[in-house]
């Protein structure tokens, strides 16, 4: 067994503010137990509008800001994941990445989130590089694979279950799920959607108003929410328990009753 937080806050244009704003929130998870801590997308920089801000914001994954959030794994003793605004060679587009810092300060896992979110009235893809289709990357704590993806995926079924079957036994979400008519139904239907579909539990960590819905949540493969946050900054924190996907799975067989696998698109 162990115990997850979802850390929710508002992330703004003062890095060294927000790395700040982390570091609390990473040491009141660690202090109520938590062994991972999950931040939300963006959780290094956001602006009101997805624009030039960002790619100027953006950083190499070994710069201040990574280095920072390794630092704060190091010193509590957690894996902390993050999203952060990668730089690249491209100088207009950036990286949008997950990143799973280690209890000894190295990274674990990453993400590039593969689905940009050019809906609802916005355009990722004009300051984002999509992430290249690879086999997803997966981290053990205690005998608890993990797994990650970002935000908009969570619309797209079939990441989630390419990485339930590299192993997954919970999916780390990362968001800044923008608020909006219908947004808020959207976002719980989902993640506890996917929780369903795959039998596993997922930890979505949503930024708060002004830029996201809040709402963060972790939700059990029976798709209980066991613990979440409504519209303030802060943390919560609940078990993943072997057992009890063990349990669901015995019930619920999904998984090895399908027909299809997932094939990537071109």
């Amino acid at each position: 067994m162990v115990q997850v937080a979802v850390a929710q806050f508002a992330p703004g244009t003062n890095k060294d503010e927000n790395l700040r704003t982390i570091g609390g929130l990473v040491a009141e998870a660690a202090e109520r137990g938590a062994r991972v801590v999950v931040c939300p997308e963006f959780a290094m920089f956001a602006a009101s509008k997805l624009d030039r801000r960002y790619v100027d914001s953006a950083e190499r994954l070994d710069g201040p800001f990574a280095s920072g959030l390794a630092e704060l794994a190091r010193g509590h003793g957690v894996h902390v994941v993050a999203g952060l605004n990668e730089r690249l060679d491209d100088p207009d587009r950036m990286g949008n990445v997950l990143v799973a810092f280690a209890p000894d300060g190295t990274t674990a896992a990453t993400y590039r989130k593969i689905h940009l979110y050019d809906a609802f009235g916005d355009k990722e893809s004009d300051i984002v590089r999509p992430g290249d289709i690879r086999d997803p990357e997966t981290f053990a704590v205690d005998g608890v694979t993990f797994g990650m993806q970002t935000c908009y995926d969570v619309r797209f079924p079939e990441v989630t279950r390419r990485i339930v079957d590299a192993g997954a036994d919970a999916l780390l979400l990362p968001a800044q799920w923008a608020p909006g008519p219908l947004k808020e139904d959207h976002w719980r239907t989902l993640v506890r959607a996917r929780a369903i579909e795959n039998t596993i539990y997922v930890a979505a960590a949503d930024q708060c108003a002004r830029s996201g819905a809040g709402n963060s949540m972790i939700v059990d493969p029976m798709g209980v929410v066991v613990a979440g946050l409504g519209e303030a900054p802060g943390t919560a924190v609940a078990d993943v328990a072997p057992a009890r996907i063990a349990a669901v799975r015995e019930k619920n067989p999904a998984l090895s009753l399908r027909r299809f696998t997932v094939a990537p698109r071109g």
